[in-house]
């Protein structure tokens, strides 16, 4: 009995299948290769809107390299540190655990976000701060969402500048956004929340000994006041005298705080002297130099902290490892999402790739699509805090309704493109998409009702 010989292709279709089983990295390897050689080969260079938006992208990571990475993220990476050092595990799992007091919990979470009035990436060391230490998944998202968008000062000025009812109602929408969605996301995830709260009853922390509440306190104001004062900046040339005259104070009260902050390193917490006492002569002295960039005396302090935090064995080391693993998570994701939403959409007022007139046609009118639209435009967008006013007011120029604003004065401030991209890494795909979604959709079902009543 004879065998028939297989056809050259049948031969050939199993000596591929026996590569790809072989060597499965190799060929992973290869899709690459030939994707990102298509991609340059077919790249429309020499187009203006292409060429435009390649601007439009790297301007804005120069802008927000310039304006948020030194004052913004590196005191949150520091505080994000300090949360998963300096603060009793058992505290957060007391307080803000999948076992603690739903109410309590809740509470806590959204007022401790709203306290801060940061950007959607600054918050995100903070987040994954206490998320990692313990938090419940819903009061660990409840402050996600509350430190971007529960803004005192943003609801404000949306009241004077886009009116009393868009003011009033994104404070309202936001305060129960931040706890609706925290507790949809505890519900979705009831199962593994209660076996993270198993987990914890067995837990013995080895935190070791803890300093006193007040001091732990204090050292944490302290830090959220450098943050909060160094990142203070007029809304607008329209804003009040009064206004402008507190503003002037804002590097004096954001020195008053570094150095009280090294009051309590030197003579509570025992910490090496010299160190932080030349790093005050230092910040002092850049300071007289150079009035004009009180950035360069702000840099000085915060890698005078960071030095002087090395010489500090224990506490202080690990601080810096802590601190160090959030910059290595977050800013690599940041930095290339702001790139790739400045290449979309463009700066405020500028256009990426994406024209203006799409976003202007799309979200004109109340309708259910342009609600739906704003959402998901303003969670794909970058705004700076309180930026997203001024936005908003000139889409509203153009034709935009009352609801699409508010959809995206809810959706907005609190997510970006790039805030999305960690989120993942901390939460994962499902619940990064799972979360993202529910700000879509009740940002433009609350627009939706809004714009009802007030077309």
């Amino acid at each position: 009995m004879t065998t028939s010989n297989p056809t050259p292709i049948a031969a050939w279709q199993t000596r591929l299948r026996q590569t790809v089983q072989e060597n499965p990295t190799e060929l992973r390897w290869l899709v690459w290769m030939i994707g990102l050689f298509l991609l340059a080969f077919f790249l429309p260079v020499g187009t203006p809107r292409f060429d435009n938006a390649v601007l439009e992208g790297l301007a804005l990571l120069h802008w927000y390299a310039r304006e948020h990475v030194i004052l913004c993220l590196i005191p949150a990476f520091l505080i994000a540190g300090a949360i998963a050092v300096f603060v009793s595990r058992d505290a957060v799992m007391k307080y803000l655990g999948p076992g603690a007091n739903k109410f309590a919990a809740y509470g806590v979470a959204s007022v401790s976000g709203s306290i801060l009035a940061v950007c959607s990436c600054t918050v995100l060391p903070l987040f994954g701060g206490i998320y990692r230490r313990g938090a419940g998944l819903g009061p660990a998202v409840a402050f996600l969402y509350a430190g971007p968008a529960i803004n005192v000062l943003a609801v404000v000025l949306t009241a004077k500048v886009l009116g009393a009812d868009l003011g009033i109602a994104r404070a309202l929408g936001a305060v129960a956004f931040s706890l609706v969605i925290g507790g949809i996301m505890h519900g979705i995830y009831r199962r593994e929340e209660a076996a993270r709260a198993g987990a914890a009853k067995g837990f013995v922390s080895g935190d070791g000994p803890e300093r006193p509440l007040a001091e732990t306190t204090a050292f944490f104001a302290l830090q959220i006041a450098v943050l909060v004062f160094a990142n203070w900046a007029p809304a607008s040339a329209e804003e009040s005298a009064l206004w402008h005259g507190l503003y002037t104070w804002k590097w004096p009260l954001t020195a008053l705080a570094g150095l009280g902050l090294a009051g309590l390193l030197i003579l509570r917490w025992r910490w090496h002297w010299q160190p932080l006492a030349a790093t005050a002569l230092l910040v002092a002295l850049l300071a007289g130099i150079f009035p004009q960039y009180p950035e360069i005396a702000f840099s000085a302090g915060l890698l005078g902290l960071t030095l002087s935090a090395s010489f500090q064995p224990g506490d202080g080391e690990e601080w810096l490892g802590q601190s160090w693993g959030f910059a290595k998570l977050i800013l690599p994701l940041l930095l290339g999402g702001v790139l790739l939403a400045g290449f979309l959409l463009g700066r405020p007022g500028q256009e990426g790739i994406i024209p203006s007139e799409w976003v202007n046609a799309a979200v004109g009118g109340n309708g259910l699509g342009a609600n739906f639209l704003a959402a998901l435009a303003g969670v794909f967008m970058y705004f700076a805090t309180l930026t997203e006013i001024p936005i908003v007011q000139g889409l509203m120029g153009a034709g935009m309704g009352k609801g699409p604003a508010l959809a995206l004065l809810l959706a907005g401030p609190a997510l970006s493109l790039p805030s999305m991209l960690v989120i993942r890494s901390i939460l994962g795909t499902e619940k990064t998409l799972v979360y993202c979604t529910l700000v879509v959709v009740m940002a433009a079902l609350t627009g939706l009702l809004f714009g009802t009543f007030y077309p």
